[in-house]
């Protein structure tokens, strides 16, 4: 790898280890083995280069979610669409559960966003094609069959569920629901199913 390829490995480390905003630029010399002026040179500043690093963390982490061991007999071909659903949110639930440093590291971006306008532009850019990789994932089809009005609807939907995930693994990680528990709850409130209601 060159310099700005070794910076990016080195930022992504760094998110994971301290966290987006207590990383300095000193820290992803030593986590990349390059040198400070090499910073500007590649990314222009040091924040820059950690939007990258969240951006690309990201795409990887959702990228991997397919390549989970047991992925293929977990979504078995041809299941109904609430058992394909249950089934690719276990896939997402195990990751969350057990890649702790990731989703602190994306809890805390969400946290920035509205103080920091160029990291919210930068992810503002990719939110269409996070929506559109998602739904991609829940259907079962490639990215180039998914059209723009299905990523902007239901991969808002799908973006808006997993970031509460997310969120709630951090706060109650014993309380989390099942795959079976979304789908239950996503059956019941399209048809207009009451849970428990009390007398």
């Amino acid at each position: 790898m060159g310099h700005r390829e070794d910076l990016l490995e080195g930022a992504k480390r760094c998110l994971l280890e301290k966290g987006y905003a207590r990383t300095t630029a000193r820290d992803i010399v030593a986590a990349s083995g390059a040198n400070l002026a090499s910073i500007g040179y590649h990314y222009g500043s040091k924040d820059a280069l950690m939007r990258q690093a969240i951006i690309a963390s990201s795409e990887e982490w959702g990228a991997g979610v397919a390549q989970v061991p047991g992925a293929d007999e977990t979504v078995p071909e041809g299941a109904a669409p609430l058992e394909r659903f249950a089934a690719v949110w276990d896939l997402f639930l195990q990751r969350i559960a057990t890649e702790r440093e990731f989703i602190a590291a994306q809890v805390e971006v969400l946290g920035l966003l509205p103080r920091d306008a160029a990291l919210r532009e930068a992810i503002g850019e990719v939110l269409p094609e996070g929506g559109e990789g998602l739904v991609a994932v829940f259907e079962g089809v490639p990215d180039t069959e998914v059209d723009a009005e299905a990523a902007r609807v239901v991969g808002s939907f799908y973006q808006a569920l997993l970031t509460g995930l997310m969120v709630q693994s951090l706060l109650t990680p014993e309380a989390m629901p099942s795959g079976r528990d979304l789908a239950t709850a996503l059956r019941r409130v399209t048809a207009g199913e009451v849970l428990g209601k009390k007398e």
